[in-house]
């Protein structure tokens, strides 16, 4: 298709708010709201399970400052979930804001508020609690059908039909097949089986979970929170509460980032229970220690693959089942492990003739999982792509050859995708690409250095989704003001992706006006058209086409005004970037001057809504090769080059989508090498500070080249697909693949540590 010319779109615009927030200007939840309100905190259980015998807290109470101590004796007894996603949600409703029955170390025991923060520590420490401590389940493979359940009571329950199951300790479960699989395998050349093991990884943003509640002049209880779904938000706060959603306002101020974290609602339910309780103004701020180990964290799987093909490398069967852990709560459970293998196995849709993908997600005694980056994608396409890899070097077969033969192509539907077409597909370019910028030819042989390191190369491709299909829905108003600017207002939340810039771009490349010429205001439950919210890589494909769709009618609005305000019917004007004029360029009526003319004796709206939910997904892809440098002596592994090269439909915006794609990146190559979550026998936490959880910084990334090999997606607006989640996906597995040609050993374990490598090292390395 031949490429599209824009003004504002597929340009390096820079972001709204980034010279405010370089210059530190008040932003942030902790910067907008008052100091004088109430501190809340949590007293967290020391034990993965337990039941509260007795909890004494009259002598806490007694505490100089402060004002209220909860237990669960106080608390509503109507369990919800604290996910993020679309009502009826898929994750049940297995929480109450305090229970007798704690299920990790960190639940939540009591809360405590006070005027100030020594009060409330104070108070915390004379809280005087009797456990009966229970057997605990912190092992993903005894945990279906255990003797121990996690979630025993009579009032758990699943709103949708996800194959939960609280007496067999199931979150989800589920298994769908397609071909005659079992026929296939037989009639293969190479059958091969593996199992990946993919630890929880924490999402680690700059500002931790926050929230301000205060009563407002109507008697409502007003959020302001750092949250990625204000809208859903303030439904889980009225099912928690168990209030009118009515009476509850939420709005979110900028976020210090939240890749997935804060699609769950975390820290918001504790001083909205205070808040509504005391009706005085309390606010709740995680420490960084509590957002590593009572927060949500990603799944760990365990991901079994099973590849059919034939000498020549053709994958004609695959079969994938992923075992998952939920933790405690089932928090996006049951929506997570559908990407493990919905987007991995349409990656090999070329010559697939049957595959099955099945799932456990199973309750246990550790930290509630949640959503991050990548969301389930991450850990089934490491398994995937790994076991690619693998097969590739069984038959003698060089790892991009095999990935050329059966990769997914243009106009082809994807069975294992919902029988999506994909109707935009530029991986093979993408592959083509990667190739040429990393020089694979030469580089995917191993190379021993002067220094006695190894040199080597790993490959992997990917691909995502553009929102929920059928399910999120995105909405934009757009206005016309005074002197002939435009105000626009979205629910969706910009978490520092930039997506306020990103839709003031769509907008201005609309109504054929600089991006300066639009504001932008959200998200906000009171003031924002309804939006799921800014997750599953929906914010520029779905609400951005309710941006564009809003902005064409607004036009057609326009173009009647000014047609009365020029005597003449609506056929014979159009919009231009200057105003509203007569087709023969005669005549013209300025956007100022009409939005003058809107505000007296007008029948015609000068502001419109448009809403936007899309039955299709479409995926972006990506290839990512990576050049690695493995010292034998110690199992260190340096990053030393990454090539990425992504087909994210029309690149909006050029300068965040290479940052986008940067950071995804970076984050990957932490979970590759780097990030661990390990439990004790008892179910705590070593890693509870970023001493202990190591992330990658700039000295750990190597060198990144990030280039776009852009399709063009019809159903999107101006062609785009999304970007956010896709770019994390293909270190783990290529990083496992240079390491395995340097040492002839796979990695099947994440994190690659330097531990893990050198143990595993052959004595003739």
């Amino acid at each position: 298709m031949m490429k599209k010319t824009f003004q504002q779109v597929n340009k390096p615009v820079r972001k709204k708010d980034a010279m405010n927030l370089l210059l530190g200007k008040p932003a942030y939840v902790d910067d907008v709201t008052p100091t004088d309100c109430l501190v809340v905190k949590v007293l967290r259980s020391p034990h993965a399970h337990a039941l509260i015998e007795d909890i004494d807290v009259e002598t806490a109470k007694q505490v100089d400052g402060i004002e209220a101590i909860y237990t669960y004796h106080d608390v509503p007894q109507k369990r919800f979930t604290m996910a993020g996603q679309t009502y009826p949600e898929p994750s049940p409703y297995d929480r109450l804001i305090l229970d007798q029955r704690v299920r990790f170390v960190g639940d939540a025991v009591a809360i405590i508020a006070g005027v100030n923060e020594k009060s409330v520590d104070q108070a915390m420490k004379l809280i005087k609690v009797k456990y009966q401590v229970l057997e605990a389940v912190l092992d993903i493979h005894t945990a279906k059908d255990n003797k121990v359940l996690v979630h025993p009571e009579d009032n758990w329950k699943a709103l949708c039909p996800v194959g939960a199951d609280n007496q067999r300790n199931l979150c989800a479960s589920d298994s769908s097949v397609e071909g005659d699989l079992e026929g296939v395998f037989s009639t293969c050349d190479e059958v091969m089986e593996r199992t990946y093991h993919t630890r929880a990884n924490q999402q680690a943003m700059m500002e931790t979970f926050r929230t301000y509640c205060e009563i407002d002049p109507f008697g409502r209880l007003h959020v302001i929170s750092s949250t990625q779904i204000v809208f859903h938000v303030r439904r889980i706060l009225a099912h928690a509460l168990d209030i009118p959603k009515s009476q509850i306002h939420v709005e979110k101020p900028r976020i210090g980032g939240g890749f997935g974290a804060k699609q769950t609602v975390v820290a918001e339910v504790y001083p909205a229970f205070v808040t509504w309780m005391t009706k005085k103004p309390s606010k709740m701020i995680y420490s960084r220690k509590e957002s590593q180990i009572a927060s949500t964290p990603r799944h760990e799987m365990q991901v079994t693959v099973k590849l059919g093909a034939m000498n020549d490398g053709t994958i004609r069967a695959m079969d994938v089942y992923t075992l998952s852990n939920s933790g405690a709560f089932g928090e996006h459970g049951p929506t997570t492990v559908g990407l493990s293998g919905h987007k991995s196995i349409p990656l090999y849709n070329n010559h697939l003739e049957a595959y099955r993908f099945a799932y456990d997600v199973v309750y246990t005694n550790c930290q509630a999982a949640g959503a991050y980056r990548g969301y389930g994608a991450t850990q089934g396409i490491f398994a995937v792509e790994s076991a690619v890899n693998e097969l590739a070097s069984r038959l003698g077969i060089d790892a991009v050859a095999i990935r050329e033969k059966n990769m997914v192509k243009e106009g082809q539907e994807m069975s294992a995708y919902y029988h999506e077409v994909t109707k935009s597909c530029a991986l093979n370019r993408c592959m083509d690409r990667a190739q040429e910028l990393f020089d694979w030819k030469n580089k995917s042989k191993p190379r021993m250095m002067p220094n006695g390191k190894i040199r080597s190369s790993g490959v992997a491709m990917a691909m995502q989704g553009s929102g929920i299909s059928g399910v999120d829905v995105g909405s934009a108003t757009i206005k016309l003001n005074d002197d002939g600017f435009y105000a626009l207002t979205i629910g969706a939340a910009d978490m520092g992706t930039g997506c306020d810039t990103i839709l003031a771009q769509m907008a201005a490349e609309c109504l054929e006006c600089d991006v300066e010429n639009v504001i932008v205001f959200g998200a906000d439950s009171d003031a924002s058209p309804y939006d799921s919210g800014s997750y599953a890589s929906s914010t520029t494909y779905v609400t951005g086409k309710a941006v564009e769709k809003a902005c064409l009618e607004l036009k057609d609005h326009l173009c009647h005004i000014g047609a009365e305000m020029l005597g003449c019917p609506k056929s014979e004007v159009k919009f231009t970037s200057q105003g509203i004029e007569t087709l023969d360029g005669q005549k013209r009526i300025s956007f100022s001057d009409i939005a003058t003319k809107s505000m007296c004796g007008n029948n015609i709206p000068t502001q419109v809504t448009v809403s936007h939910s899309s039955p299709v997904s479409p995926p972006p892809f990506m290839v990512g090769m990576v050049e690695i440098e493995l010292d034998k002596e110690t199992g260190q592994v340096e990053i030393l080059d990454y090539v990425a090269v992504v087909d994210c439909g029309t690149v909006i915006n050029t300068n965040l989508a290479r940052v986008q794609t940067e950071g995804g990146l970076v984050q990957g190559i932490g979970m590759a090498l780097y990030e661990n979550v390990q439990y004790s026998d008892k179910g705590a936490i070593a890693e509870n500070s970023l001493m202990q959880y190591k992330i990658p910084s700039r000295l750990d990334m190597g060198k990144l080249r990030v280039e776009f090999e852009s399709s063009y997606e019809e159903t999107g607006p101006f062609g785009a697909k999304s970007i956010g989640e896709i770019v994390i996906n293909t270190p783990s597995p290529a990083i496992a693949h240079a390491i395995y040609n340097a040492t002839g050993v796979w990695q099947r374990d994440l994190p690659m540590t330097p531990e893990k490598i050198l143990m595993s090292l052959p004595e003739e390395l």
